[in-house]
This record gives C-alpha cells, structure tokens and sequence, in this order.
C-alpha cells in the first residue's frame, strides 16, 4: 500500500507489512481491513485493528488513492490569506472538503501572481483530484496539462478563453451597478470610485460597471486607485478625496477599502452618511460590527462554495460548471435610507 515504516524515535511510518506481521496475516488481510467493502473475517479484522491500534498504524491516504485512481486531495491556491474575505473562503472550502471525505492542499500564492505555474506543478506531483485557483490566473497550456491529467480545475472569479476549466464567477458588474444605484437614489452627486492598484479582473469589473452607470445617470465619478488591496489603503484614499475633491459618497471596490475610508471619514469630523456615504463590497464578517454597520454588496459564502463544490463533484465526462452567482446589497448604516 505504500506505507513508510517505524514507530520509535528516529525511524520511519508503521507500515501494512508490519502490521501483518504483527497480527500473523497477510498484507492483503491488513488492506480488506483498512478497504470500506473488502471482505475480510471478523476474525481477521480484529487482530488487523489490535495489531494496527498497538502500533500506531495510520493508511497512507496519499498512496491509495494512486492505487485507486481516486484521489480525496484538493489544491487551493490563494494570495493575501490574512485578508478576511479570501480567510472566509479558504475557512469554509476546507472545512467543506472534509464533509465529504477530501483534503485540502493549500499553497499560498503570495508573490507568484504573474506566474502559478510553479504551483500547479506541485500540485500536480502529488496527483489531486481537482484545482481550485483563487488568486491569479494560470496560464492556458497549464490548465490543459492538468485536464489532460484528469485534474479538475476549477477557476474562481476569473476565466480562461478556450480553456475548458470550470468557472465560478461573482456577478461584479451586477453588483457594482446595486451600489451605483443606491448612491444615486440617495442624493450623492460627486461620488469617488475606490480601488487599489493591483489590476485583478474582478474589481476591474467592478470600477467599469460602476463608472458607466454613474455617467449614463449623468454624474461622473472621481476614480482613485493606489497600491493594494488593504484598510490603510482606502483610509489614504478618504484623506486625499474628502481634502481635494468634495466628494459627498464613495463606492469601495472591497470592503477591506471601505472600512479604512469610513474610520479616516470619520476621523475628518465628516458625519456618516449625512455628508458622505460609503459603500463595500463582499460584506467580510466586519462590515456588521456595530462599530461600521457598513452598506455593502454581499456574496452568499454558501453559494459559493457550493458552487466550487459542484464543480469537484460533478460527474465524469460531463460538461464543466460555468455558474454566475448573483449579488445583493446590503442596507446598513454608511448610506441614507434607499428611496
């Protein structure tokens, strides 16, 4: 079964050829034991299982799932991991994972956003199941290289043109044009469109839907993006929008972005939401502290897991998930009551 070997200081795995040993049986009996279905006596199991237990015998998950052809390991890849939304994602995919039977192999993609070739690579050395890339974007011929390999793969908020990958993406335009409309129903006549620097497709979407709608409303946005995606980078956007431009609301891209704009705002001795309002995007778990009570776009974490967990499961042979999750907005105490 592929099991390494050893139980004391300095040696190896136990393996199935020691527990064999041990229980007088052959390294067949020990894999039926440790096989849901295999037929073994109830004689046998028992002195497999006192054998194992005074061993420490543990199945080697990894080697039997080569054997099998089946292997119960998920890659996720993810960047920014301490950041609350992808934290909440990454939380919940793997705690899913486990429900039914499958580990997850997380790599932290921090600094290979260019280029997660790499770890795909090493994903791949250890014969996954599936693929779920939550930041950055693989290149085409590797993603062909794992489906080529039987390996699912499974985009998160971005696609790939000609790439039969299957892909989950948030409705941003959608959800960016709730926000939109929400500051105009409101009053707000010199709005700021927040965002960072870092050029990620989905907040991409979220300034161009929200841009063309203020506009097609007559009003034109002030649009600001500096450095990455963080509170102290929206808390710099507040000080230089609310000194230079008037602005009057402001839609943050993230709600990272939001929550630092609102605690500058404030700190400015501008009252929330009577002479500026202020509006997120992805309601992390901070966004309803009593403390920001922040209005913001909201997408449904169960959804979205659902949906990747959809696309690991689906069956053989048929046609890859292509799923757009729908939006909504959430009214809390950074806007004036909608009309």
């Amino acid at each position: 079964m592929g099991e390494g070997r050893g139980v004391g200081e300095g040696r190896g795995f136990v393996t199935s050829e020691d527990v064999a040993r041990r229980a007088g049986v052959s390294r067949s009996a020990v894999s039926r034991t440790f096989t849901e279905g295999a037929s073994v006596s109830e004689r046998t199991r028992t002195r497999v299982l006192k054998a194992a237990e005074e061993l420490g015998y543990r199945v080697n998950r990894l080697a039997r799932s080569l054997i099998s052809e089946r292997s119960t390991l998920v890659g996720v890849l993810g960047a920014n991991l301490a950041a609350p939304f992808m934290a909440s994602q990454v939380d919940a995919l793997s705690r899913r994972l486990r429900q039914e039977g499958m580990q997850c192999l997380l790599l932290n993609a921090a600094g290979a956003q260019n280029d997660i070739t790499v770890l795909i690579d090493q994903i791949l050395e250890f014969r996954a199941r599936a693929i779920v890339v939550m930041s950055g974007v693989p290149p085409s011929a590797i993603v062909q290289e794992c489906l080529a390999n039987g390996v699912r793969v499974i985009l998160v908020n971005k696609a790939i043109e000609g790439a039969a990958a299957d892909t989950v993406l948030a409705d941003d335009s959608a959800g960016a044009r709730l926000a939109a409309e929400a500051l105009i129903r409101t009053g707000c006549r010199r709005p700021a469109i927040v965002s960072s620097a870092d050029g990620a497709a989905s907040l991409l979407r979220r300034v161009e839907s929200s841009t063309a709608h203020f506009i097609a409303a007559g009003i034109q946005p002030v649009c600001w993006s500096r450095s990455d995606v963080s509170y102290q980078t929206g808390a710099a956007a507040a000080r230089e929008l609310l000194d230079t431009q008037g602005i009057d609301a402001a839609f943050c891209v993230t709600d990272q972005l939001a929550l630092g704009f609102l605690d500058a705002t404030r700190e400015s001795g501008r009252r929330v939401p009577e002479e500026v309002q202020v509006i997120g995007f992805n309601d992390i778990p901070q966004s309803s502290w009593f403390a920001y009570r922040l209005t913001t776009v909201r997408l449904p974490l169960d959804s979205l897991i659902q949906a990747i967990m959809d696309a690991i499961l689906r069956a053989d042979g048929s046609k890859p998930l292509d799923r757009l999750l729908p939006l909504t907005l959430v009214e809390r105490a950074t806007t004036r009551p909608f009309v």
